[in-house]
């Protein structure tokens, strides 16, 4: 930055910024000291709400490199060709901490990476995990209110996280990879990410598929067991997002190689399990994941608060031939991201540089609010008009789903092999020993906390109905727990 004279924000030079101005030497302060009035009325106003949920959180800018042709799956411009860069913006975060919370807690990890290609910014909002708690984004409210204090005791009550888990046994998957070696990574750098929804792909001849996004990392996977993250969260509560900082800082950066799984769109009918569940995985036997490209972070932000704390992602924002699938979950959040930016943030939050377009520009109608720039001068705020501005492509960014039937409050369908404990059974059943002793030591020192003897059983009946070991193991570590 330039050196130069202290101004106030309207650009005067400050003469003294050390001492107030008072009526004689030790008199009272006066309301004309502006300089002072300034400071104090913009520190009370610093700070915007922040997240009710992935308050916690890092970010770094980066690149995508694509490495593999899938221009017959996709006509998204940014993965046109093999050796293509974009830029990119990745915000790792915690789930359920507030701000102030420590980095090193069993929590999903948030990972929402900012394209900022030429046909505009494609935002892929995702976790550590390729699963999540809930199928339906109506449970969501109630499902975070679990986790969040509790309105009467102000605290976080096991009781109300255990009594929502039980009684929402499609909860069972995650909770089994919560509670597993992977539910404290050692760092965002040494987790894999997923987009974790499933998402549309379209070509340029109009055929649609089905994928999943993974991001691997090269970094190697690295966790903390409880006693380990219990240390770390008490000694360094920024861990993660200091150890982000610095190894970019030393230029040793972090780098994921990321793949897709592929599934025809005519297939997606008689998959075996509801391939638009956010509780199931697809069998990578049935669908490999196929690389596409490599993704680097090798630039910190400049300033947290406006490129972090600003930042703002919406699965929403799509690009020509990527769209929404009938994801009930994804369905939800499309409108609730980017609500949310608009109540925390503000409604011109798109003009902020960290979430404006980087490789294209955003022309609009929209217009004024609070911190508009007036970046659209004298131009018509309306369309069609004759005055040159812009128009419909007549394209959509993806292709139409077909539908049948009557409205009403549906369940999602049934496949032939659904149901809400096969893969929870199976993700136990790949686990090594030594892994389900740390899994069964984990879930029984959680449900030693609840208080409730009807809430515990239920869980276990739930782990039970995964696989019979999974909930005989955990049933006698909680009778041997409680003497």
């Amino acid at each position: 930055m330039t050196q130069g004279p202290l101004t106030t924000e309207a650009g005067a030079p400050v003469a003294d910024n050390q001492n107030s101005e008072t009526a004689g030497a030790g008199g009272p302060v006066l309301v004309q000291d502006q300089l002072l009035l300034e400071k104090l009325a913009h520190f009370n106003r610093e700070r915007i709400p922040e997240r009710v949920v992935h308050a916690r959180g890092a970010g770094a800018y980066g690149t995508f490199t694509v490495t593999a042709d899938v221009t017959r799956y996709t006509r998204a411009a940014f993965v046109s060709e093999v050796g293509k860069r974009t830029e990119t913006f990745l915000r790792f975060s915690t789930v359920a901490g507030n701000l102030g919370a420590a980095d090193a807690v069993r929590d999903p990890r948030g990972f929402s990476l900012k394209f900022y290609t030429e046909e505009g910014n494609y935002d892929l909002v995702g976790n550590n995990t390729p699963v999540f708690f809930i199928r339906d984004a109506i449970k969501f409210p109630d499902f975070i209110h679990t986790q969040k204090r509790d309105p009467y005791t102000g605290s976080t009550e096991p009781d109300n996280v255990w009594d929502f888990w039980s009684l929402s046994p499609e909860s069972t998957h995650q909770v089994t990879w919560l509670f597993g070696d992977r539910g404290i990574p050692a760092s965002y750098r040494h987790m894999d990410g997923f987009g974790s929804h499933t998402f549309q792909w379209n070509n340029e001849a109009g055929e649609v598929f089905w994928v999943k996004y993974h991001f691997k990392t090269d970094q190697g996977i690295k966790c903390l067991t409880a006693e380990e993250a219990d240390v770390l969260a008490g000694q360094d509560p920024d861990s993660h997002q200091r150890d982000l900082r610095e190894s970019i800082e030393r230029g040793d950066f972090p780098t994921w190689t990321v793949g897709v799984q592929i599934m025809p769109a005519a297939e997606a009918a008689t998959y075996r399990f509801n391939p638009f569940d956010l509780t199931k995985v697809w069998s990578h036997a049935d669908y490999p994941v196929v690389e596409i490209g490599k993704l680097e972070l090798n630039r910190n932000p400049e300033n947290v608060f406006a490129e972090v704390e600003q930042s703002v992602f919406s699965p929403a924002h799509f690009v020509p031939g990527i769209g929404p699938s009938p994801d009930k979950m994804l369905q939800g959040r499309l409108f609730a991201y980017g609500d949310a930016h608009r109540y925390r943030v503000g409604i011109n939050a798109d003009h902020l540089p960290v979430n404006r377009p980087h490789a294209t520009e955003a022309r609009t109608n929209s217009r004024d609010g609070a911190l508009y720039d007036g970046r659209h001068k004298g131009a018509k705020n309306y369309e069609p008009n004759s005055f040159g501005g812009p128009v419909q492509t007549g394209r959509p960014l993806w292709q139409p789903v077909p539908v049948s039937g009557v409205t009403g409050d549906h369940e999602a369908p049934l496949h032939a092999e659904d149901n809400d404990f096969v893969q929870a059974g199976d993700l136990y059943r790949l686990m090594t020993d030594e892994e389900k002793d740390r899994l069964i030591g984990n879930l029984t020192g959680a449900l030693a906390q609840v208080s409730r003897e009807d809430i515990v059983e239920r869980a276990i009946a739930n782990f039970r109905q995964a696989d019979a070991d999974f909930g005989k193991r955990l049933e006698a570590a909680l009778q041997a727990l409680r003497g």
